[in-house]
């Protein structure tokens, strides 16, 4: 089994964490976690503290982005192998819109199954770019679970 699990660090890519996590898994299953990250989409007052330069701007933005990707994919492999040490687990960090890049991941790796978090980071983000996991769940060509944060309304 090839289970894709996209994460965020936000409570609901946790909350995906934790439903895989609770799982039996057969001991072949190949899991893959990514981490999306998006361009900022305006150039604001960050940039003004780089003195306007746009090169540096963007590779402060892409390292930082990274680091925090790195992070979180890591966080999420240790609750994972924390039960099961013989899971065989890759991680990705990559740019781009989200359910666009997790769908891609999830179609050329051929995962069996997608694993989300009910909402991602940001409400802004998700008004203008639309639910993710609402996309994948109708666009996937195979199964996706939605996990929900117990916790949150």
């Amino acid at each position: 089994m090839k289970i894709l699990l996209a994460v965020d660090g936000s409570s609901f890519s946790k909350a995906a964490v934790e439903e895989l996590h609770k799982m039996t898994l057969p001991s072949h299953t190949e899991i893959c976690i990514i981490n999306v990250y998006e361009y900022p989409a305006m150039l604001g007052p960050e940039l003004m503290a780089t003195g306007g330069n746009l090169n540096n701007y963007f590779e402060e933005f892409i390292s930082g982005a990274k680091k925090l990707g790195d992070k979180i994919v890591s966080e999420a492999s240790d609750v994972l192998k924390s039960k099961n040490e013989a899971l065989n687990i890759t991680t990705a960090v990559v740019s781009g819109l989200p359910k666009s890049a997790i769908l891609e991941k999830a179609e050329d790796w051929k995962a069996d199954l997608i694993v989300v978090g009910s909402q991602g980071q940001g409400a802004l983000s998700r008004l203008l770019l639309g639910s993710v996991s609402q996309y994948l769940a109708t666009h996937a060509k195979c199964s996706v679970l939605i996990a929900r944060d117990k916790n949150e309304g």
